[in-house]
């Protein structure tokens, strides 16, 4: 139709394509890379990485002034940009996808947990560190599951946040003490608060399941030293619900142009 805003969408993934697709619905005329030059927005991929993706000649492209939205930049993709004249956005910042991701991360974890452990999740003691999006909609699911959940988290507020969820909570420096209780532990906090120290003192052959960001937040070489089983999970949502993930940056990505247009 004549009159619709032009989306070009890079990236060739499955959470891009479902991305293009609700772009679509949305009401924009949508193409791949080969529409840079007339778009009036570019769809870049999750996390943009200038070393993968061909930046610098798909920028080049574009009309100076473009709009170009990517998650999780680096410096390098950012002065990129600002060479080819085109502003670029990060919409992985946003406070919203941030929220709409932590569902099919818990959702993930959730199946990661179910094949990697002998036993039921009801009746299970997990431990979980952080209690930011992605832990508190992985804690309320586990709970739901009858799993007894202790969250470990450094603000009151959060703490008490746990435990207006029905699932037990812990100030986070209290981690070494209370390890020995647990055989299986989920990381949400981006720094490392699964040291070796207290990696040393959970059970034996422990479960950890880290879904933190690189380098995550846990001492992955004491973990396997230890003997325990570490599993650095990153990307669920665009590895276990690409559709679901793809809509969610589509939907942040018009929230955002939208924004733009109101002001």
């Amino acid at each position: 139709m004549e009159g619709r805003k032009q989306f070009a969408v890079v990236g060739g993934d499955a959470r891009q394509a479902a991305a293009a697709r609700a772009l679509a619905r949305a009401g924009y005329s949508v193409g791949g890379p080969e529409k840079i030059a007339v778009a009036d927005y570019i769809l870049l991929p999750l996390p943009l990485d200038a070393a993968r993706t061909p930046l610098a000649e798909l920028l080049r492209a574009a009309r100076p002034g473009t709009l170009a939205l990517g998650g999780m930049l680096s410096a390098e993709a950012k002065a990129i940009a600002a060479e080819a004249g085109v502003e670029l956005v990060d919409y992985f910042a946003r406070e919203e996808l941030t929220i709409r991701n932590a569902i099919p991360t818990a959702e993930g974890c959730i199946g990661i947990l179910m094949a990697e452990r002998s036993r039921t999740l009801w009746g299970s003691s997990i431990l979980l560190t952080g209690f930011g999006p992605v832990g508190q909609a992985l804690g309320v699911r586990l709970g739901a599951l009858g799993a007894q959940v202790t969250a470990a988290a450094r603000r009151p507020a959060q703490r008490a946040l746990a435990e207006s969820f029905g699932l037990r909570s812990v100030a986070i420096g209290r981690l070494g003490r209370l390890a020995p209780a647990f055989d299986t532990v989920v990381n949400t906090v981006p720094a490392q608060v699964l040291s070796a120290e207290v990696l040393a003192r959970l059970r034996p052959e422990s479960l950890i399941v880290d879904l933190a960001s690189r380098p995550g937040g846990t001492d992955f070489e004491a973990a396997r030293r230890l003997g325990h089983r570490a599993i650095h999970a990153l990307s669920l949502p665009a590895a276990c619900a690409p559709e679901t993930a793809g809509e969610a940056v589509a939907q942040t990505v018009c929230e955002m142009i939208g924004q733009r247009e109101e002001a």
